[in-house]
């Protein structure tokens, strides 16, 4: 039986960057549904996050321009809205320490265009009322924001803002994703063609290199755009998958969330004749988690940025349960989680109905494993803090 034909158009590496984005809406494997794990992740690097943004060089008296905050790969989520309000926050208990009264801030939401930027700006707070003060709107518990907001569409691999223009740059899990797949990966005459796998982790050495060097020029590309956009004295915050592993092949936490179950959801469909081994081996996750030294040798080359902080963080599960002994729920957050984060990728490249076919059966394999996942499932974080050298 010939395998049934994709709903949506298949979409080649060099159009990525017009279609990855996280699940958009507010349903059951949107990433708005699924992105506690990360907001964990990131509530438990706020103290180095604040670390960095005391280094942030700040003119006495404030100067009569916004002080400006970006967030690069804001994604759809409450996330970036709670992060921007604890650095906007942050600043402002600076600068009435220094006696002054705060500038205006204004907070950028930068994503690719096909992000969900309609849920995103659904969930923002609204704006402090006309003629409130500063100290009106932190009283507000939340219920109001200090901040003006706006969205900032595109790649963050190129220019994005006026130059000189940024006081503070974060941008958390997203820097692993890859501007595209490398060409040589789904090359069938090259030794990086990554035959039966549709991830880096476990694949051979040549594949593993095409990642790499994907991964440094892409990150080359964003630091050179962002040592145009930031302001001097401005300062930058990253976070992104890392692994400790000097083996790129072996690609930690997200081996086990895009490989594995992924992986065999795959070749279940294969072996079902659903999609041919080529549709399969045509599919690959654009993510490559970098070790210290792939990260430290790009910004070192670059020379625009001295290095404050660089380290290995352990940022923990990307699983979020409420009874962990239900291994049908562990499973259905393991199948919400890859698919939040991957299932647009998927869509287009094998059809919505397809898509279901294959996470359920991610979910039925996490099921199985479900104890497994929950002990071993571990993410591994780079955390930079970087400034101008």
């Amino acid at each position: 039986m010939a395998p049934p034909a994709a709903d949506n158009v298949v979409v080649s590496s060099n159009k990525l960057e017009r279609l990855l984005s996280m699940k958009g809406g507010k349903g059951e494997a949107s990433y708005a549904n699924n992105c506690q794990a990360q907001a964990q992740h990131a509530r438990s690097m706020l103290h180095l996050l604040e670390e960095t943004l005391d280094g942030v060089q700040l003119d006495s008296p404030p100067p009569a321009v916004p002080f400006v905050v970006a967030d690069l790969g804001c994604s759809s989520g409450t996330n970036t809205i709670f992060i921007v309000e604890v650095i906007i926050n942050h600043m402002i208990k600076r600068y009435e320490a220094m006696g002054f009264d705060p500038p205006e801030f204004s907070a950028f939401f930068s994503d690719l265009p096909s992000n969900d930027f309609n849920t995103l700006f659904q969930l923002l707070p609204p704006l402090a009322k006309d003629g409130g003060s500063m100290e009106e709107c932190l009283a507000s518990d939340g219920h109001r924001r200090s901040y003006f907001a706006a969205a900032v569409p595109g790649s963050f691999y190129g220019r994005l803002f006026p130059v000189g223009s940024v006081d503070v740059f974060y941008s958390a899990f997203s820097l692993h994703w890859c501007s595209q797949v490398p060409d040589a990966v789904l090359d069938k005459r090259s030794t990086a063609y990554n035959k039966g796998k549709i991830f880096i982790h476990g694949a051979n050495e040549s594949t593993a290199n095409a990642y790499r060097v994907q991964f440094q020029s892409d990150l080359a590309r964003f630091l050179r755009s962002r040592s145009l956009e930031m302001k001097s004295g401005g300062s930058m915050f990253l976070v992104c998958l890392g692994r400790n592993s000097v083996d790129p092949t072996d690609q930690g936490g997200a081996g086990l969330l895009f490989g594995t179950h992924f992986q065999d959801a795959w070749d279940d469909l294969v072996q079902e004749g659903l999609i041919t081994s080529e549709k399969r081996d045509d599919f690959n996750i654009p993510v490559y988690a970098p070790s210290l030294q792939d990260f430290k040798e790009v910004v070192e080359a670059d020379g625009s940025f001295a290095i404050n902080k660089l380290e290995l963080f352990r940022g923990g599960s990307p699983l979020v349960v409420s009874c962990p002994d239900d291994a049908a729920e562990v499973g259905r957050a393991l199948a919400n989680s890859c698919r939040a984060v991957s299932g647009v990728l998927v869509d287009a490249h094998i059809g919505d109905r397809l898509s279901e076919e294959l996470f359920s059966r991610v979910a039925s394999r996490a099921t199985s494993h479900a104890k497994v996942l929950l002990e071993q499932l571990q993410f591994t974080h780079i955390v930079a803090s970087l400034s101008f050298a």
